[in-house]
């Protein structure tokens, strides 16, 4: 890739992406995954598939949300089927090297192309990487590469939402989508690019690209010198301080612990993530994996923040704990 687009936000990256599938493909229709959360402007915010992040107003038209592939919660995983160095408590029957699961969610995705869109034809698949405000979700081994291959040969591209998961986040590579052995068309970026100061970008191809000549695009703040001082800065102090390499190994160290917790506690129902990217989901039953009441979690949360331990939450039931923190925590 060598065009980039730089914007302010998530948001404002998904939304061009969505622009330049459509424009380069001449397709419409787009495809993202339930439990997903791409933003909340009107384009980014039909991308998004959780209600608590929906607004009853009009979206953006012609997007699709297939079955979240979540080995957890959905109707297919186990403790063999994510790349994780902690794997879910359910049984699972998969051999090394072949997930069932994989395969039977991506039957559901070509039951999507089959059936919702115009002689299967598509502009683009988004996904993130793991899904992050859904709970630090992870996808199945294998399922987005034959995902991704689904989307080229209908024509589609593949657009990978790096906004939490990029800049080292994941521990193991740079760019979360590498962990699935994919190579998206376009990577849409936002949050570590900036740490914490307004700035996004959206990095494509040349051929790509050139769809933006067809008119005028203009964004009055996007790459503006401070921002992109700040950007610079940030890949500096990452390269220096190796804060990938750090985020691998208190990331393991961190997940190792808290599956500890899991097998100790009745109300920890599952540990995942990849680097410091994780995520525990808490429940009331273990077996059914009913979900822990948002009281009874906004309750922890509290008495977290009075030990001096700050947590986001995340999940449909706003009930999975995200954690930034070292090992001396």
């Amino acid at each position: 890739m060598q065009v980039v687009y730089f914007v302010n936000s998530g948001s404002e990256a998904n939304d061009v992406a969505i622009m330049l599938a459509r424009l380069h493909t001449k397709n419409f229709d787009i495809v993202s995954f339930r439990n997903s959360y791409h933003g909340a402007s009107m384009g980014a915010m039909g991308l998004t598939a959780l209600s608590s992040w929906r607004f009853n107003v009009p979206t953006a038209h012609g997007v699709h949300h297939a079955m979240n592939p979540d080995v957890y919660r959905g109707l297919w995983g186990g403790s063999k089927c994510r790349d994780s160095p902690v794997q879910t408590s359910r049984e699972c029957s998969c051999s090394e090297g072949h997930c069932k699961a994989s395969e039977m969610y991506y039957g559901q995705l070509e039951e999507v192309f089959k059936y919702s869109l115009p002689r299967g034809k598509v502009a683009g698949l988004f996904a993130e990487s793991i899904q992050g405000i859904g709970g630090t979700v992870q996808f199945p081994k294998g399922f987005l590469k034959k995902a991704y291959e689904l989307v080229k040969i209908n024509g589609g591209v593949c657009i990978a939402d790096e906004v939490q998961t990029g800049f080292g986040r994941t521990g193991e590579h740079f760019w979360g989508f590498q962990m699935h052995d994919v190579k998206p068309d376009i990577v849409t970026m936002a949050k570590g690019i900036g740490n914490g100061f307004p700035l996004g970008a959206v990095a494509t191809t040349p051929e790509i690209a050139e769809s933006f000549t067809q008119a005028l695009h203009f964004n009055t703040f996007g790459g503006n010198p401070i921002a992109l001082a700040v950007g610079s800065a940030v890949l500096q102090v990452i390269e220096e301080e190796e804060t990938q390499k750090r985020s691998a190994e208190v990331g393991s160290y961190l997940l190792k612990k808290l599956e500890k917790l899991r097998d100790e506690f009745d109300c920890v129902g599952d540990v995942r993530g990849k680097g410091l990217m994780i995520g525990v989901e808490l429940v009331s039953n273990k077996e059914t994996r009913a979900p822990l009441p948002a009281k009874s979690f906004t309750d922890i949360w509290e008495d977290c923040k009075d030990m001096g331990l700050l947590l986001g939450r995340g999940g449909l039931y706003a009930n999975v704990s995200f954690f930034f923190i070292t090992t001396s925590h």
